[in-house]
């Protein structure tokens, strides 16, 4: 655990310190890197997030799902852990949880599964090539997500990482309850982890 806090203090560190027209240009090397690709194409419901602290921002990529006629949703905080409500940007109504983090006004116990999603985009504070990703440290997405660590569990939803070049790490300190990724997407590279094979 020391070994992760660390870590995510480093790389919240090199995340503060890119300028806003940097993460502003990167939001849009996101979008230009990830539009065409198979994994984003072939899904009809996608997840992303409201981004904070500097995180990369999906906002771009999420408006053109949007345009596409996709199912674009946002996660919302259900107890421990969360629940995906349906995101219509630039419409869609917002209010802060209780970390500050705006969410898609929903009644309670409102929004879909994680089951029903064919893609989620996940904000992460560090990477690496397998697939491991560094979050917050709150565990939602990874209580969220326990059903993908069964043996046999379904492909759906692809987890794809987006974060900034400057985040990856040769490799991130795992943990038995740790969902590891489809892939990565950063400002300027796609990354399918090691143990996705054809996904």
């Amino acid at each position: 655990m020391h070994a992760k806090r660390r870590l995510r203090a480093e790389m919240r560190a090199r995340r503060s310190a890119l300028s806003t027209a940097y993460r502003h240009s990167a939001a849009l090397g996101l979008y230009r890197s990830f539009r065409r690709h198979p994994l984003f194409l072939r899904a009809a419901s996608i997840a992303g997030y409201f981004p904070m602290g500097g995180e990369l921002d999906p906002g771009p990529l999420l408006a053109h799902a949007h345009h596409l006629g996709k199912a674009v949703y946002l996660p919302v905080l259900n107890g421990q852990s969360l629940r995906f409500a349906r995101y219509h940007p630039g419409r869609s109504a917002l209010r802060c949880n209780r970390y500050g983090i705006p969410e898609p006004r929903t009644p309670l116990h409102g929004g879909v599964d994680a089951r029903a999603l064919d893609l989620i985009l996940m904000p992460l504070v560090a990477f690496d090539a397998r697939g491991g990703r560094l979050g917050m440290g709150g565990g939602y997405y990874d209580r969220t997500l326990a059903f993908k660590r069964r043996r046999h569990a379904a492909s759906r939803p692809l987890l794809v990482g987006l974060g900034y070049d400057c985040q990856e790490t040769v490799c991130v300190p795992t943990e038995p309850w740790d969902v590891p990724l489809t892939g990565v997407v950063t400002e300027r590279r796609r990354l399918l982890a090691r143990h996705a094979g054809r996904a």
